[in-house]
């Protein structure tokens, strides 16, 4: 039964999207086959979290071969988590997309490609070898680059050349990284690596191979300097599209740098450290002042996905138990509250008729309700208590002030008021001010549409909720993953077991 719980959050997703894709001609049986995908993926990601919660790490090795060869699955404390929320993400987007322009996604291909993009993010939180990581990433990059240019406009396809040839250029150092690495350990598991790095002759080239990997991380996670093709491409995708590449897509970048230096680099982080530690707060200072300069809500929405990153680097960059901790709560706390803004930003401009903001105005007074799910999300975001965003935040800049990285949390903290800036702008801007004139005519909706718009919203309000309120069970789980991510020989032991011989050490 584990062996089959490790391969379901692969296989769901795949088995999904090849069978809406042989049902193209049928809209409406793909939504009812995605849906009933997405229920199966976040059902089978609550088992997985619950075996490793009860059971602890959980490996799988296709076809028996023993390690380190051979393709192996690896789920942890940190994994798990990623896997659940890529499942409820996945519900809540694929409910969403059954809204206002269902009907013209699905025939224009959203729903094989949306699968194929939860196969990539899953494989890829599952993956233990480095290549078959790339592989997710290639998978993902393919996907995401069909779902951004979806409605084939002349915005979506400039902003689709710019994300595919920076993250080109990402997995070009990735591969390169990872030739590198092989012929200097003549492995690519990362239990293996984690064993063999800190022994290797030539450090020098071990570390050139660690920054090409940061690079390519980076350029995922949207870090600065590489930061660009964000802002450039997600305000052109549709809503379901940008809310699920929000959630999604960089936290995959943020997964892997965190995976992998804090356990195959883990003895050069005096090297590493303060150069992670640099990039997020620049990350973080860049992000948030891009998102105050603009007045289109998907843009400040988009430039503070860059500056969430930020927070999330803190881990790597201290690797103490709780700045670990922390990240991996923001992490979680994060993608819920960010795909949320953007499904609010699509239900804002479905009765604003527009997303600048000198377009909107009286939501307040006409749509209660919808401000008040914009608030839950947006405070959150800000880090205002006692929603989840303050937890995590909190758990990062203490973590800093307890490693004596006063320039880190004082950074950390002025971002955060940023941030509230700018969803008090959007605030005033859109709900409170007077509506303009002449007042925009809402668009027609059905009932089922309006239920699909706002059911996953207040779903994604009531987690955040939820982690706000009952935040114990979380920062337990925050920890216990802080602590698997240190525990370097329980990983190494876990899925290597007793571990063949080397070739070059078996020769005599």
């Amino acid at each position: 039964m584990r062996q089959v719980l490790l391969a379901a959050p692969i296989l769901i997703p795949l088995a999904a999207s090849a069978v809406t894709a042989l049902l193209w001609r049928r809209p409406m049986a793909q939504r009812r086959i995605g849906l009933a995908a997405a229920v199966l993926l976040l059902a089978a990601t609550l088992a997985l979290l619950a075996e490793v919660v009860s059971g602890g790490m959980l490996v799988g090795r296709m076809g028996n071969w023993p390690p380190p060869f051979g393709i192996a699955l690896v789920v942890d404390h940190l994994s798990a988590a990623m896997l659940v929320i890529t499942g409820l993400m996945g519900l809540a987007v694929a409910v969403y997309a059954m809204g206002p322009g269902a009907q013209e996604r699905d025939r224009a291909g959203f729903q094989p490609l949306f699968h194929a993009l939860l196969m990539g993010v899953t494989g890829s939180f599952s993956t233990g070898d480095l290549f078959n990581l790339y592989v997710w990433f290639e998978v993902m990059l393919i996907a995401s680059f069909g779902l951004l240019v979806l409605d084939r406009t002349k915005e979506q396809l400039d902003g689709g050349v710019r994300y595919v040839m920076l993250n080109l250029v990402g997995t070009t150092f990735f591969l390169i990284a990872v030739g590198l690495l092989y012929g200097l350990t003549g492995t690519l598991n990362l239990a293996d690596l984690a064993r063999v790095a800190p022994d290797v002759g030539n450090q020098g080239a071990l570390a050139a191979a660690a920054a090409l990997l940061l690079i390519s991380f980076g350029a995922k996670a949207a870090v600065f300097p590489l930061f660009n093709w964000l802002p450039a491409s997600y305000h052109t995708a549709s809503m379901p599209v940008a809310a699920i590449f929000a959630a999604l897509l960089t936290k995959v970048g943020v997964y892997a740098i965190i995976r992998v230096f804090t356990l195959v680099f883990a003895h050069d982080h005096a090297l590493f450290g303060p150069i992670v530690g640099v990039i997020a707060m620049a990350t973080m200072v860049v992000g948030v002042l891009g998102a105050a300069a603009h007045y289109d809500v998907r843009r400040i929405l988009s430039f503070h996905i860059i500056s969430q990153i930020g927070y999330m680097l803190v881990g790597v960059a201290l690797m103490t138990p709780l700045a670990i901790a922390g990240s991996v709560l923001y992490v979680i706390h994060h993608i819920v509250v960010k795909a949320n803004l953007f499904l609010v930003a699509g239900a804002m401009r479905q009765v604003g008729g527009s997303f600048a903001l000198a377009r909107l105005g009286g939501l307040w007074a006409s749509r209660p309700l919808l401000g008040l799910m914009f608030l839950v999300p947006a405070l959150s975001l800000a880090g205002i208590p006692p929603l989840s965003g303050f937890w995590g935040k909190l758990v990062v800049i203490r973590s800093g002030l307890e490693a004596e990285a006063y320039l880190l949390a004082f950074v950390a903290l002025a971002v955060g008021l940023l941030t509230l800036y700018s969803m008090i702008k959007i605030w005033n801007e859109a709900f409170w001010k007077a509506a303009p004139e002449p007042a925009p005519q809402p668009a027609a909706w059905s009932r089922a549409q309006r239920i699909a718009t706002f059911a996953p919203i207040l779903l994604l309000c009531g987690v955040t909720l939820t982690i706000g309120l009952w935040t114990e069970p979380f920062a337990a789980f925050s920890i216990a993953a802080a602590e698997s991510l240190l525990d370097r020989d329980g990983y190494i032991t876990a899925v290597l077991g007793a571990p063949m011989p080397r070739f070059a050490e078996a020769v005599p």
